[in-house]
């Protein structure tokens, strides 16, 4: 056999080759047909669901259940029991949980064809699990035209086919405007599908809305006294309110304000808490040393707690009277403070200006110039008065005090030799030394006389004498 296999080998391998494709494309069938392969997909949950009509339901034709438009699985067998149709819904292990035990089902056509599918609201009860039934107050099945059309009379049916007929006549040739109507109308569509969608959200509330209403209810009945004492005492609280309706609406004109002053104060909170994050994270490390230091602290706190009991404990408690008195004499004290600032200021100002001596710190230099033009102050000169005074009564005779008169004067004639010798020093050699560098004669008798002046008052300065009696 070995021999014919390589011998014939791309026969051979051309059948192994359409074998496997025949496999590939089998298999993909079968999937398509929702057919699960054992071992290799998981189980389906199965959850039974009662209807009072499944006509067009037909297993294993493709129909689907679906929840939001989203598939979630498929429908299977289909049974009747009792005078109801049982349809088994094959969920897909993916959605497991996802149906409650409120959750409605109606059975919808996709076409007009009869294309039936299963459309599920899961609710939000407990989770089904596999085996469990939607009863049939639950659900409900689709209508056919001829069953609301059976309903009408024969004149509402020939006011229909005239309807229709004159729509169709209306309309022919009209179909892309009609189009762009229903485009148009689209928006509403969406908004209105969103408002379902919201109502339909809300249906399990609703239900528990009416279930606690009725239970109130129920439990209110039986309960017509205190509902007849709760009725008059609110009657009583609504007539006190009443009357005090002129504060209530000076409550209600101070709440604005009251409101703003809130926001504000809402938003420094906020800044603090910006700023207290930051800070109570800093104080996490010595909190969390604060056992240690409790620690440490303890013999010292031990130490202290008999010196504070049971010494600055009744001083404390001894010092108490004359603290009080001291409280009321330092009212009185705050009281003179501020006439005291105002004298201790004006007498500050008086030393300032009696103490005010710009450079008289300094040491005498010795020169005349610099020494005469030194600014002392008013305290300087009282001792120079004292001292003069002194000086000035220090002599006497038999008749009493004799006061010093100073009489101050220019020795003329020891000024008017010196004086006299100077400017014949003087004129000769510098008029010859200025006419030698060049300088006019004007000039140089204008600096003669500049430097005989200045001789002059030289002269005069140094003759100056003083005599005493």
């Amino acid at each position: 056999m070995r021999r014919a296999i390589v011998k014939y080998r791309r026969d051979f391998l051309a059948i192994v080759a359409l074998s496997v494709l025949a496999l590939g494309i089998g298999g993909y069938i079968l999937s398509q047909q929702r057919l699960r392969f054992p071992f290799i997909e998981d189980k389906p949950q199965i959850i039974e669901v009662e209807l009072e009509n499944a006509q067009a339901v037909t297993p294993g034709q493709g129909q689907t259940v679906r929840v939001a438009g989203v598939e979630i699985g498929s429908i299977g067998k289909v049974e009747l029991e009792d005078g109801v149709a049982v349809v088994d819904m094959e969920i897909n292990p993916e959605y497991d949980g996802l149906i409650r035990s409120d959750a409605t089902v109606l059975l919808r056509p996709k076409t007009a064809l009869k294309d039936m599918f299963l459309e599920v609201e899961p609710g939000g009860g407990k989770p089904l699990d596999g085996g469990e039934r939607i009863q049939v107050a639950n659900t409900a099945p689709d209508v056919n035209p001829d069953e609301f059309l059976s309903a009408l009379d024969g004149d509402t049916r020939d006011y229909l086919k005239l309807l229709i007929t004159s729509g169709a006549e209306g309309l022919e040739g009209r179909g892309e405007d009609l189009r762009q109507t229903l485009r148009r109308l689209e928006p509403l569509h969406r908004d209105l599908a969103a408002v379902n969608t919201a109502v339909a959200d809300r249906r399990v509330e609703l239900k528990r809305l009416i279930r606690d209403y009725g239970e109130t209810v129920q439990e209110l009945s039986g309960k017509d006294e205190e509902l007849t004492d709760l009725v008059a005492s609110a009657n009583e609280v609504f007539s006190a309110l009443a009357e005090e309706r002129t504060n209530v609406r000076a409550t209600v004109e101070k709440l604005p304000g009251a409101l703003r002053q809130t926001e504000s104060t809402l938003a420094r909170v906020d800044t603090l808490g910006d700023r207290l994050g930051p800070a109570l994270n800093a104080l996490r490390p010595p909190f969390r040393r604060l056992e240690q230091t409790n620690a440490a602290v303890r013999p010292f706190v031990s130490e202290a707690t008999p010196i504070v009991r049971d010494q600055l404990r009744p001083f404390a408690r001894a010092t108490q009277p004359f603290v009080a008195d001291l409280g009321r004499a330092a009212t009185d004290t705050v009281r003179s403070l501020p006439d005291l600032t105002g004298s201790l200021r004006g007498f500050n100002r008086f030393v300032n200006i009696g103490a005010f001596n710009p450079g008289g710190a300094e040491p005498l230099t010795g020169d005349l110039e610099v020494d005469r033009n030194r600014e002392e102050g008013l305290f300087f000169w009282l001792a120079w008065a004292g001292q003069l005074g002194v000086s000035l009564h220090n002599t006497s005779d038999a008749t009493g005090v004799l006061r010093r008169v100073t009489l101050c004067g220019v020795d003329a004639s020891n000024a008017l030799g010196q004086l006299t010798g100077a400017v014949d020093q003087l004129t000769g050699p510098l008029t010859q030394q200025l006419a030698e560098q060049g300088v006019p004669a004007d000039k140089i008798e204008d600096q003669v006389k500049q430097e005989v002046t200045g001789l002059i008052a030289q002269v005069t300065t140094s003759g100056f004498g003083t005599c005493e009696f």
